[in-house]
């Protein structure tokens, strides 16, 4: 069973802060990771995490965004240095827990046409899971036909994978414990949009990627089964449980 798991920006990063790390709770995930792997509880496993206060602060102070590119060679380097550099940490602490983590940088292997239309290569990442690694992902900057480099989310990167792999189960790590309505109740399942438009607001910090409004719009978009919990829940979701909110578009 193939599982593709989003860890959060917001989740391992101090997003308030530029290029500061979470790392207590970086190291509780990896926790989570390395123990569902000894366990045999989750086989298959490709992990991506968000830009957090890293990517997004670089990409923020240089005005790039999902539709506003750069075709400054600088400032692109800049905002996937920030990222690789989170990867790296996410990366070193795996590999601290024994887990057979390697990267894949999506600015290497991603672009996006004039339509905004995303193409992200997955062959490495199933010939990384056939040689028993855990391919590491995250969002990104990417080539964008017309505008330079815009942002990649980690969200995008998600489906982009879920749908290339063909991945059985998908998972969001947020903050939250969930999607939460207006008295901050989980939403236990969300099949469209429209049902929880009036909830979903913006990120209460920099984030140029969405925030939960965006998690929920890929989600739907995926067309499979996924879920969005909050890290208390990441030991039940690798377990195969369904925490939190499911979000079922198909």
């Amino acid at each position: 069973m193939t599982t593709v798991l989003k860890l959060g920006g917001s989740v391992v990063t101090d997003k308030d802060r530029a290029e500061a790390l979470d790392g207590p709770a970086l190291d509780a995930a990896a926790d989570a990771v390395a123990d569902a792997l000894a366990s045999g509880d989750t086989s298959d496993l490709v992990v991506v995490h968000g830009g957090g206060s890293f990517g997004h602060h670089h990409a923020s102070k240089h005005g790039v965004s999902k539709t506003e590119g750069t075709d400054d060679a600088g400032a692109a380097l800049e905002i996937h240095a920030a990222m690789k550099t989170l990867n790296d940490f996410v990366l070193s602490r795996l590999h601290e827990r024994d887990v057979p983590a390697v990267p894949v940088h999506p600015f290497s292997a991603a672009c996006r046409n004039r339509e905004a239309d995303l193409t992200l290569m997955t062959e490495q990442v199933e010939t990384m899971l056939g040689e028993g690694f855990v391919p590491v992902l995250h969002g990104d900057g990417v080539v964008h036909e017309g505008k330079g480099v815009t942002v990649l989310s980690g969200d995008e990167v998600v489906t982009a994978v879920a749908e290339g792999i063909d991945a059985d189960r998908v998972g969001f790590c947020s903050t939250v414990p969930g999607v939460l309505d207006d008295e901050d109740a989980v939403i236990p399942e969300i099949r469209s949009y429209d049902e929880v438009v009036e909830f979903l607001g913006g990120s209460d910090s920099t984030d140029v990627t969405g925030g939960m409004a965006g998690k929920v719009r890929a989600l739907l978009a995926l067309g499979a089964p996924a879920t969005i919990f909050g890290p208390d829940d990441l030991r039940a979701f690798l377990a195969g449980e369904t925490p939190g909110t499911r979000i079922d578009g198909g």
